[in-house]
């Protein structure tokens, strides 16, 4: 695989005097999804943070689609290609589905939404009309997801998709990001505690323990027991 789109490299982030991320590298290829594993306090959040510019790093690298946006600010990572759905998907529950849409569209050329952002995600189409704040967790979680995608990135961040939302929508967000990468190319990265989900999503895993990565397989050679055993209490 070529076309790197995302290149992490040995990241430092502490908060006060405490380090909390130790030295990560990865990539992330066109066309490809990876999977952060992990238990909760090991660092998923803090990395997909401190890769959006929500917190800054200690030192250390990262590229989007070739451009170093390690001390960008979050709005100017946007505008270099990376997207960002955090934990809790943070939609404005106020404003109907379509304008939380629109809130993705406010540095393009047009206020248009794209038609295939309703063909991937139909219930947004037939609830448009309807306050963010009256939709399920799970159409929640899809109107992040497209909120997100209207930025055109090249880095789709997800930071647990799976929290909160029932099995049958769980399925359909897979199909989605799996048909959305297809579609444009990009790379994305899921942070995820769901071992099934990130089966159906993602080509490589990684795992993440104590702010380190300490176990990387691709999705055919990978020893579920093994990632269980990481997940596991």
């Amino acid at each position: 695989m070529s076309n790197i789109n995302l290149k992490v490299e040995d990241l430092h982030v502490a908060y006060g005097q405490s380090e909390a991320l130790h030295g990560l590298s990865f990539v992330g290829h066109a066309n490809e999804t990876v999977a952060i594993m992990g238990r909760n306090g090991m660092g998923k959040t803090t990395l997909f943070k401190s890769l959006m510019g929500v917190l800054p790093l200690k030192s250390g690298r990262i590229e989007v689609a070739g451009q170093d946006v390690s001390r960008d600010e979050s709005f100017r990572r946007v505008a270099k290609g990376i997207a960002y759905v955090p934990q809790g998907r943070m939609i404005f529950p106020t404003l109907t589905v379509e304008e939380n849409i629109q809130t993705g569209l406010e540095n393009a050329k047009t206020r248009r939404i794209p038609d295939e952002i309703y063909a991937l995600f139909p219930v947004l189409w037939d609830m448009k009309n309807r306050k963010g704040g009256n939709l399920s967790g799970g159409q929640q979680q899809q109107l992040a997801i497209a909120r997100a995608l209207v930025t055109d990135p090249k880095v789709l961040l997800l930071d647990e998709p799976t929290e909160g939302i029932q099995p049958s929508i769980i399925k359909d967000i897979a199909r989605a990001l799996n048909e959305i990468r297809k579609l444009r190319g990009i790379t994305i990265v899921v942070s995820e505690q769901v071992l099934s989900f990130a089966m159906d999503v993602a080509d490589r895993l990684f795992v993440i323990e104590g702010g380190r990565l300490v176990h990387e397989t691709a999705r055919d050679t990978t020893d579920v027991d093994r990632i269980k055993a990481y997940l596991s209490v």
